[in-house]
C-alpha cells in the first residue's frame, strides 16, 4: 500500500533498524539506522573507556575503520557512532597526556572518516534535524584532544590531515597542510606548547552554514573555499592575533569572507561566524587569502563561565558602559546640587545616599572594567598583577553596587511595611555603610585569600576577572549579587501587594483604574535601581546562546543610564528643586507642573505626578512611601 512505512532489522553485519516506505510500485528506504557491528561493539565498550584502556582502544579503532573504509564511508549512522566513539575518547583523554602514538591512531580515525568518498554521507547527516551538529561534534573532540598532548614536539601527516606539535617556540612562521597550502603566523606565544592541525576535506564535513543563511537557500550559493586549521594549547589558551594564509580550492569563486567555527552558533548545532575576522587581500596574488580575527571583551563576561566572541558584544558593552559612566557622572552632578533641598528628613536622606552610593559605586566599577579590558588581549595570557588589582577593585565595587541596591530596597520595604516605626538617622547610615562596604570588602578578600595561591583568582585568558575555570571564584560574585536580585524582587512584590491591597487601583481617571498598569509603572521605575536586569545573568551562566548575552549585556551596561533616568530626572522633586535653583519662575514652575500632570499615561514624568496625586501612595523616585492616608517623605 502507498505510504506505507515498516521498520525492519539490519543485514548480519551491522546492528539497528531500517526504515522503509512504500510509493506504489517497490519499497524505499526512508531512515537507515544501521550501524557496522563492529563500530556498534566499540561504541558499547567506550561507555567504560578509563585512562589504562585508552591507548589499546584508538588502536582497535583506527584498525578497525581502515580495513572497513569502504563500508564505513557509505553509512551515516556508523559515521554518527564513530563521531560519539571520538566524544568518549576526547572525554577520557582530559585526565591524561597523550602521546604521538595515540593521537596517531585518533587521526588515522578521523582521516577515514573525512575522506572524499564519505561526502554524500555527511551530507546526509548534515541535512538531518537529528544529526546535523555530527560535523561540530567531531571538530570539538579533535580540538579537546589536541589540547591534552605530551610536551614533546613531533609532527603526524595523514593523507588528508597534518599535525604540527610546537614546544617551547616564542612565534611560529609555518606553512602546512598536506599540500602546503596554508600558512601560519603567530608573533607570540609566550613559550606555551601548541597543536595545530590542517584538515584538507573539512570543506564539505562541515556545512557551510551561517546565523544569517541558516534558514535560507543562500547557504547552497557558500562553499568553504580552503583548509580548515585549528590551533590549540595545552593551557586551554586561544591566540586571537594568529594570521592565516590560505590558498583557494576554487580559483574561480570570488568575495572572500574569513570566518571561524562558532559551536555556540544557531542554538548549539554550529556554524560559521565572521565576527571580528578581517580579509587582508595580496593584489600580486589573487589566488590566497590572509585571515586576521580579533575579538574583545563583553559585558556578560562579569557572570557567564562562557566565551562569547562576538564584535557586537563589545560594541554594545563599549557604548553602553560609556554611556552609564556619562550619566552616572550627571547623576551626581544634579545630587550636589538638590543635596540641601532634598535631604530634610531622615527618610528622604538615607534615599539619597542610597543613590549617590549606588551611582558612585557603577562608576568605579564600569572604570575597572574598561581598564581590565584593556589590559587583556583576546586569548593572551593575562597579566597578573595589573589584571589581580582591576579584578579586586571591580569585584568589590560591583557588589558594593548590589549591596546598596539591597539596602535602597529595604529602606522601602521599611518605609513601607513597617509604617509607624523610626529609626535615626545615624543608626541607619551606620547600618547603610557597614552593609553598604563592609559586606562587600569581607567577600572579596576572602576571595583572594581563597583563590590566589593557587593561582586561581583570575582568569587565565581573555578578560581580566574573576577565574571560573579552575576555582569557581567566579561564584563569589555570582551568588551575593543573584541572591540580592532575588530579595530585591521579593520586596517589589510585597510593595505591589501593599499598594494594591490600599487601594492603588482606585484612581478617578478611567485609563488607571486597572491595576496592572499601575504594577507596570512601578516596576518599570523599581527594576533598574533594584538591580532586577541582573537577573538575566542566570541565562548567562546556564546557556552560551548569542541573544541571551545580547539581552544581558544591553540591559545592565546602560545601568547608569537607567539610573539617570528613573532614578533622578523623573523624580519630580528633585526637578522642582533644580528649577528653584536656577531661578526658573514661580509661574513657569507652575506651569511645568500642570503640564506633567496632564500628560498621557505613557508619559513617565506624568505617571509619577499623578501616582504622587492618589489618595495613599507616595511614590519619589526609587522610593514608594506610603501612609494611613497621605504622606510624603521627600
Amino acid at each position: 500500500m502507498e505510504g506505507e512505512r515498516k521498520e525492519t532489522n539490519c543485514d548480519s553485519d551491522f546492528s539497528g533498524t531500517v526504515t522503509v516506505e512504500c510509493d506504489g510500485v517497490k519499497w524505499t528506504v526512508k531512515k537507515d539506522n544501521c550501524v557496522l557491528r563492529a563500530i556498534f561493539d566499540l561504541q558499547t565498550e567506550a561507555q567504560n573507556l578509563n585512562v589504562e584502556t585508552l591507548p589499546d582502544f584508538v588502536d582497535r579503532l583506527q584498525e578497525t575503520t581502515v580495513n572497513e573504509d569502504t563500508i564505513i564511508t557509505d553509512s551515516p549512522a556508523t559515521i554518527f557512532t564513530i563521531v560519539d566513539i571520538l566524544n568518549s575518547v576526547a572525554g577520557v583523554s582530559k585526565r591524561l597526556k597523550l602521546n604521538e602514538t595515540v593521537m596517531s591512531n585518533i587521526l588515522g580515525t578521523v582521516d577515514v572518516i573525512v575522506s572524499e568518498n564519505a561526502q554524500e554521507s555527511w551530507t546526509q547527516l548534515n541535512n538531518d534535524t537529528e544529526t546535523d551538529n555530527t560535523s561540530s561534534s567531531l571538530l570539538q573532540s579533535v580540538e579537546d584532544v589536541g589540547s591534552n598532548l605530551s610536551d614533546e614536539q613531533f609532527n603526524i601527516t595523514r593523507e588528508r590531515i597534518q599535525l604540527n606539535r610546537i614546544i617551547d617556540e616564542p612565534s611560529v612562521n609555518l606553512t602546512l597542510g598536506v599540500n602546503q597550502t596554508v600558512d601560519v603566523q603567530i608573533p607570540e606565544t609566550g613559550g606555551i606548547p601548541l597543536t595545530i592541525i590542517a584538515f584538507s576535506t573539512l570543506h564539505f564535513v562541515l556545512p557551510a552554514r551561517n546565523a544569517s543563511n541558516f534558514n535560507s537557500s543562500s547557504k547552497s550559493t557558500t562553499s568553504i573555499n580552503g583548509d580548515v586549521v585549528v590551533v590549540r594549547a595545552n593551557s586551554d589558551i586561544s591566540f586571537d592575533n594568529i594570521s592565516f594564509t590560505f590558498e583557494k580550492k576554487n580559483e574561480t569563486l570570488g568575495n572572500p569572507v574569513c570566518v571561524f567555527w562558532n559551536f555556540s552558533l544557531l542554538d548549539g548545532i554550529g556554524g560559521w561566524d565572521s565576527t571580528g575576522c578581517e580579509v587582508k587581500l595580496d593584489p600580486n596574488d589573487e589566488n590566497r587569502v590572509t585571515c586576521e580575527c580579533n575579538h574583545t571583551t563583553s559585558f556578560s563576561v562579569l557572570m557567564s563561565p562562557f566565551s562569547i566572541d562576538s564584535i557586537i558584544l563589545s560594541y554594545i558593552t563599549y557604548i553602553g558602559v560609556g554611556i552609564s559612566m556619562g550619566s552616572l557622572v550627571v547623576c551626581l552632578i544634579i545630587e550636589g546640587i538638590v543635596w540641601r533641598a532634598m535631604t530634610r528628613n531622615d527618610t528622604s536622606y538615607m534615599r539619597h545616599v542610597s543613590i549617590v552610593n549606588i551611582a558612585v559605586s557603577l562608576l568605579i566599577a564600569n572604570i575597572c572594567f574598561i581598564i581590565g579590558a584593556s589590559l587583556v588581549d583576546r586569548g593572551k595570557i593575562t597579566p597578573v598583577n595589573p589584571c589581580s588589582t582591576a579584578t579586586f577593585f571591580g569585584h568589590f565595587f560591583y557588589l558594593a553596587l548590589f549591596f546598596w541596591m539591597l539596602l535602597s530596597a529595604l529602606l522601602l520595604f521599611y518605609r513601607t511595611v513597617m509604617v509607624f516605626s523610626q529609626m535615626s538617622r545615624s543608626t541607619m547610615m551606620a547600618i547603610g555603610f557597614s552593609v553598604g562596604y563592609g559586606a562587600p570588602l569581607l567577600i572579596a578578600v576572602i576571595t583572594v585569600a581563597v583563590t590566589a595561591p593557587g593561582k586561581g583568582y583570575i582568569a587565565e585568558k581573555d578578560a581580566c576577572w574573576l577565574n571560573w575555570t579552575k576555582t569557581k571564584a567566579l561564584l563569589a560574585f555570582v551568588i551575593p549579587a543573584l541572591t540580592i536580585v532575588a530579595v530585591n524582587l521579593v520586596i517589589l512584590c510585597v510593595v505591589l501587594y501593599k499598594m494594591l491591597r490600599r487601594g492603588v487601583g482606585a484612581s478617578t481617571q478611567p485609563d488607571e483604574k486597572h491595576s496592572l498598569m499601575v504594577i507596570a509603572r512601578c516596576v518599570a521605575i523599581l527594576t533598574p535601581l533594584f538591580g532586577l536586569t541582573w537577573g538575566f545573568g542566570i541565562g548567562t551562566m546556564v546557556s552560551s546562546a548569542f541573544g541571551v548575552h545580547v539581552v544581558f549585556t544591553i540591559l545592565n551596561s546602560f545601568q547608569g543610564f537607567f539610573i539617570l533616568v528613573f532614578g533622578t530626572l523623573l523624580d519630580g522633586k528633585i526637578r522642582e528643586a533644580l528649577t528653584g535653583r536656577f531661578k526658573f519662575t514661580t509661574s513657569s514652575s507652575n506651569r511645568t507642573r500642570s503640564t506633567s500632570a496632564g500628560q498621557s499615561s505613557s508619559s513617565g514624568w506624568g505617571v509619577l505626578q499623578r501616582l504622587r496625586r492618589r489618595r495613599t501612595v507616595v511614590f519619589t523616585g526609587p522610593m514608594a512611601l506610603t501612609g494611613p492616608t497621605s504622606a510624603q517623605f521627600d
